[in-house]
């Protein structure tokens, strides 16, 4: 336990500009708070010890605006960024240097049993909003757009945007320079709504001019 919260400790640093010493981290990040609480939470849950996991649980929601479920299966290195509003349910599972931003759901759809919530692969991104529901898999190097609403499997090396969301880009390899930028994450309905209005500007000319010279 540990040598994980050593790893989610590095991993503010290694995604975080704004982090600046190790006691500013711990005294004041919200994220890591929770991430601790947790940790200490599922160890104890791990041993069967009845009601305490759940009432540190809730304890560190009401403190940090995160609410992690004891039961739910973290990897290392994992970050919270701006965590107010996070909500990770009871059977979801997160893998290594995975990356929530504020406001994100990893929930259920509905009052089904067994593997209700979703699986994240390895170094996945959430952009804030995003809600990831039922027991869904989101492959490795995913990259899920801000307020994206994610309901099917997403398969490796993706992104996805869009409500409900739609893979927009699938790439062969991860891009690490990439890995943090919500902004620039390509947009195919505008794509194509420029594409029809430029058809539209060339079938205007041709109509205003038709003794033009024609186009092949």
């Amino acid at each position: 336990m540990l040598a994980k919260i050593k790893q989610d400790l590095q991993a503010v640093f290694d995604r975080d500009p704004a982090a600046t010493s190790k006691l500013e981290v711990i005294l004041t990040y919200a994220g890591f708070h929770a991430l601790l609480a947790y940790r200490i939470s599922h160890w104890l849950k791990s041993y069967d010890v009845p009601i305490l996991p759940r009432v540190i649980s809730q304890l560190a929601r009401w403190v940090t605006g995160v609410e992690i479920h004891p039961s739910a299966k973290i990897g290392t290195g994992f970050f919270i960024d701006h965590g107010m509003g996070v909500v990770i349910g009871e059977t979801a599972e997160i893998g290594d240097y995975v990356t929530l931003f504020q406001d994100v759901t990893l929930g259920g759809t509905g009052k089904e049993r067994g593997k209700r919530h979703p699986t994240l692969g390895n170094h996945v991104v959430v952009g804030a909003g995003a809600k990831i529901l039922g027991g869904i898999k989101i492959g490795d190097n995913v990259k899920i757009g801000a307020n994206s609403v994610v309901l099917k499997h997403v398969p490796a090396n993706s992104t996805v945007i869009g409500v409900p969301a739609r893979v927009i880009k699938s790439q062969g390899e991860r891009l690490p320079d990439a890995t943090m930028d919500q902004v620039d994450l390509p947009d195919p309905i505008s794509d194509r709504l420029i594409a029809l209005e430029q058809e539209l500007i060339e079938l205007r000319k041709r109509l205003e001019n038709p003794d033009g010279p024609s186009h092949p």
